[in-house]
């Protein structure tokens, strides 16, 4: 049986360190830590000389998987101690895979699945662990948050987070953070109306709703019958969803195309919230928001990214890149322009991943892909300076062990030097859409397939060491 130990992990925007319980290699939630860093402090064990020599194995699953799988080490699964990946579908069956054989453990599906099976309403949400390593919590695209039990998958509460999932979707990851579940909701394609993107606080504990913040009619703190407010849209659907300060608790998010008057609407907007989702502590918005509502290019394509030393960065459909000093849009007072810096995207197109943060010493490393290439900066007092860039196209990269680890939704997933971006090795494996790579415990785990194709079943593959 393998202990438990505790992992201590940094840097928050404010470059406070904090504390959180985890087990050795775990990635316990999409981007490995709150904050959705996708860069571990800690060695996950593959290197520039062995990830050459890694063996795929390609587990069929009982769903596609259209986000990212997380990973737990020695957990209790069927009274036994095991290291197990967990993945949501795109119908919302969550499934428990053996990360040493690749058998499936246990597999729990909603009630909602037949109906849903082969329908538009899918969720990409990955699901997230409770720091007790006794539960998790998934979202399916009935609407509903559901804490399963990783021991055998049995369901310990459900609640809903909208009151129209025909219309309301949950595309990005859950988050967990002192006790709390956080999810968020956005629209399906075609942005049919109504709706409004909202973040929903549940109780981990017994799954009550504890609060909700509206994008949309923000003066209302509560779940709202969508038709009742007179503006729809401004979506939150980030890849990575709602990224918390470790050090403050505090939330922040983005989103999409919407109405903006920097009181009760606020589409197109970067926004931060206390940790209960109750206030707004800062916001942003750009300069030209109403002309990028109008032309579909809003920034919730993305999620805010956590730089530290008070600054972020916030990508969208525009194709640019904008750094933020956050300490000059703090308050409730409207931010509408004033971003420090501008860089394009690696090509110049619409940024619907979630970058990479390394800290390397005293230097920051941001890290992006889009769907005609792969960039890198660092951090220089309040610029982004380019260091390199590749015509990789990409999801979502990680950064692990000084390698850089990019899935091309066309087939292949590259591993390069992550300060240089020399190619070191490309792993042969199928296509899908926004699926993104975690790399833990000397393992690679990538979910193939997209959700647009409507499909039952899907591929989970799995790399490891021979």
């Amino acid at each position: 049986m393998r202990k438990v130990f505790v992992m201590v992990c940094a840097v928050a925007l404010t470059g406070v360190a904090f504390r959180v319980e985890a087990g050795p290699q775990d990635w316990p939630t999409f981007g490995w830590d709150v904050g959705r860093s996708s860069a571990p402090t800690l060695s996950m064990g593959i290197t520039a000389a062995n990830v050459g020599t890694m063996v795929r194995q390609r587990v069929a699953l009982d769903g596609t998987v259209d986000s990212s799988a997380i990973y737990l080490r020695g957990v209790s699964v069927e009274g036994e101690i095991r290291d197990v990946f967990f993945v949501t579908t795109t119908y919302g069956k969550t499934i428990a895979v053996d990360a040493d054989s690749g058998a499936v453990l246990w597999e729990y599906t909603p009630s909602s699945y037949e109906a849903l099976a082969g329908s538009y309403r899918i969720t990409n949400a990955t699901p997230v662990a409770d720091p007790d390593r006794r539960y998790l919590y998934a979202a399916a695209p009935d609407g509903m948050i559901r804490k399963l039990s990783i021991s055998d998958g049995r369901p310990v509460w459900a609640t809903a987070i909208t009151r129209l999932p025909e219309r309301e979707k949950i595309a990005s990851p859950l988050s967990f953070f002192n006790g709390k579940v956080i999810a968020a909701t956005n629209g399906y394609i075609g942005d049919q109306p109504p709706y409004q993107g909202h973040v929903a606080i549940l109780d981990a504990a017994n799954g009550a709703l504890l609060s909700v913040w509206n994008s949309l009619c923000s003066d209302r703190h509560e779940l709202l019958e969508p038709a009742s407010c007179r503006e729809s849209d401004s979506g939150i659907w980030g890849r990575a969803g709602v990224v918390i300060d470790a050090a403050t608790g505090n939330l922040y998010l983005a989103t999409g195309n919407g109405p903006w008057d920097g009181v009760t609407s606020w589409g197109d907007a970067v926004i931060e919230l206390d940790p209960g989702a109750t206030r707004v502590l800062g916001n942003y918005t750009p300069a030209n928001t109403e002309q990028l509502n109008e032309d579909d290019l809003d920034i919730g394509s993305t999620s805010p990214v956590l730089l530290g030393a008070g600054l972020l960065a916030q990508g969208g459909k525009d194709g640019l890149i904008r750094l933020l000093d956050w300490s000059a849009m703090r308050g409730v007072a409207p931010h509408q322009g004033g971003a420090i810096d501008r860089v394009e995207t690696p090509s110049g197109a619409p940024l619907f991943t979630a970058p990479a943060v390394m800290h390397e010493g005293a230097i920051t490393w941001l890290f992006a892909a889009d769907n005609r290439g792969t960039s890198a900066w660092t951090v220089d007092g309040r610029r982004l300076v380019l260091r390199w860039r590749s015509d990789y196209a990409g999801t979502s990269p990680v950064a692990a062990d000084g390698l850089l680890f990019i899935y091309d939704p066309r087939g292949g997933l590259r591993v390069s030097e992550a300060t240089s971006g020399r190619l070191v090795a490309t792993l042969a494996c199928g296509g899908g859409h926004w699926n993104s790579p975690i790399v833990a415990d000397g393992r690679i785990a990538l979910p193939e397939g997209s959700a647009n194709w409507r499909r039952t079943s899907g591929v989970l593959d799995i790399w490891r060491l021979p």
